[in-house]
């Protein structure tokens, strides 16, 4: 996707073109500088320790499950392996196969402390779901009884160095159509200073719809497709970045859609 370009006078200025001041903004000495410290609550989502449980629980335990299940595809835009520190990771929302496609499918530079928000009232009170959900996706909690008790903490995340996941949609397709994107996640990505990575579903909803505890018996056809990183442009307003990055996400589903589903795949619904 083109990036939108400055003026000539503006660049002539400092020297240096947007390209490669968006080049600088991705790197980790840049982003490296300016981070909030560490601190109880933080502290855990940026532990090595279980970051090292986690690359053999999801790159080898569970991605063995999910490829016992499922047919699986993994395509990666080159920029996204220069993307160090914070951004967050943006998709469309098919199955329950999601989270783990895209923890699982993401490098593991970029992966390693990839934090998930979950439903606080199911994942996070017994004490079993707790313990699954942050030891597989490093998971946080998200209210969602308007207590607002975890309120701001993904920018707290994002603050102290943590890549976060968000879907958008705000929870899964039910006819296989891709839903509005709520802004949240660019008002987030755009007021820390950091990269959206889009990302593209496709397969999820024809191989696990909402419903099903399961996918379908046959090892039916799933991937997952990593766009380049996005930044906000110069006085974009954050419903409109929002709206450039689904338009970049539905990009990627068509483009891909029967590569990874098959030329017999059949007509996919209309997402634009």
């Amino acid at each position: 996707m083109a990036e939108q370009q400055t003026p000539s006078g503006a660049d002539e200025e400092d020297g240096t073109s947007r390209s490669a001041r968006l080049r600088q903004s991705l790197s980790s000495h840049l982003r490296s500088r300016g981070w909030d410290p560490l601190d109880e609550d933080t502290r855990k989502y940026r532990s090595r320790a279980r970051s090292s449980l986690r690359f053999v629980l999801q790159r080898g335990l569970f991605r063995a499950l999910v490829r016992a299940n499922v047919t699986q595809t993994v395509q990666v835009a080159r920029r996204v392996k220069s993307v160090r520190g914070p951004f967050v990771l943006v998709a469309n929302h098919t199955s329950h196969l999601d989270a783990p496609l895209l923890a699982e499918g993401l490098p593991w530079a970029q992966a390693r402390f990839l934090s998930t928000g979950v439903a606080a009232d199911y994942w996070f009170r017994p004490w079993y779901k707790r313990l699954f959900v942050r030891l597989l996706f490093n998971a946080y909690p998200i209210d969602r009884d308007g207590s607002r008790k975890n309120s701001g903490f993904s920018r707290r995340l994002l603050r102290s160095g943590v890549p976060i996941l968000v879907f958008p949609e705000g929870g899964r397709q039910k006819t296989g159509v891709m839903g509005e994107f709520k802004p949240g996640a660019a008002a987030l990505a755009s007021g820390v200073g950091i990269p959206i990575i889009p990302a593209a579903l496709v397969g999820g909803y024809e191989a696990m719809p909402k419903g099903r505890s399961w996918p379908k018996p046959g090892r039916p056809p799933v991937g997952v497709v990593f766009g380049d990183p996005m930044m906000a442009h110069e006085g974009e307003s954050v419903v409109d970045y929002m709206e450039r990055v689904r338009a970049q996400v539905v990009d990627l589903y068509e483009s891909t859609y029967e590569q990874i589903l098959g030329p017999e795949s059949g007509p996919r619904e209309e997402n634009r």
